[in-house]
C-alpha cells in the first residue's frame, strides 16, 4: 500500500503543478474561470497533503520507521523526506488555500503573488531527479 501511495503521490505532483500554472495564467489574464481552477488546485492540494502526511508518519521511511540511532538532521535524505519536504509542502498549500480565498474576489493581484510564492516553494521541494542521491525521484515512477 505504502509504494501505491508514494507513486499515486508522485503521480499528482504532475497534476498540480498544471493545475497551478493554468490557474497562474488565468489570474494574468483575469480569466474569470480563475473560480473553478483555483477549487480543484485546492482539492488536488490537500488530497496530496492526505498522502504525504501518511508517507511521512507510517510510510516506509516515515517517522514511526526511523532506524535506531539515527539523526534526522544530520543524515540529508532523512532531513530532506521528514523535515524540509513537508515544511515547504505545507506552506505552498496554505498559500493555495489563501489565493483561492482570493480568486473568490476576483483579487487577481493577491492570486498571483500567492501562487508565484506556492509555484517557487514546490520547484524548491520536490526531489526533482537532478537533485542527486539520495534525494532525487524518477521523473515518473
Amino acid at each position: 500500500m505504502s509504494t501505491g501511495l508514494l507513486h499515486l503521490h508522485s503521480l499528482l505532483r504532475w497534476v498540480i503543478l498544471i493545475l497551478l500554472l493554468v490557474t497562474l495564467y488565468q489570474s494574468f489574464v483575469k480569466n474569470e474561470k480563475i473560480k473553478s481552477t483555483s477549487l480543484w488546485l485546492m482539492i488536488v492540494a490537500h488530497v496530496m497533503l492526505l498522502i504525504g502526511t501518511y508517507q511521512s508518519i507510517l510510510g516506509r521511511f516515515g517517522w514511526m520507521n526511523l532506524p535506531e540511532g539515527v539523526s534526522v538532521m544530520k543524515d540529508s535524505f532523512y532531513r530532506f523526506y521528514l523535515v524540509e519536504h513537508p515544511t515547504l509542502m505545507i506552506a505552498s498549500i496554505v498559500l493555495i488555500a489563501l489565493a483561492r480565498g482570493k480568486s473568490k474576489d476576483l483579487n487577481y493581484s493577491a492570486v498571483n503573488k500567492l501562487l508565484l510564492i506556492a509555484l517557487v516553494l514546490i520547484l524548491a521541494a520536490v526531489p526533482w531527479p537532478f537533485r542527486g542521491e539520495p534525494i532525487g525521484r524518477p521523473w515518473l515512477p
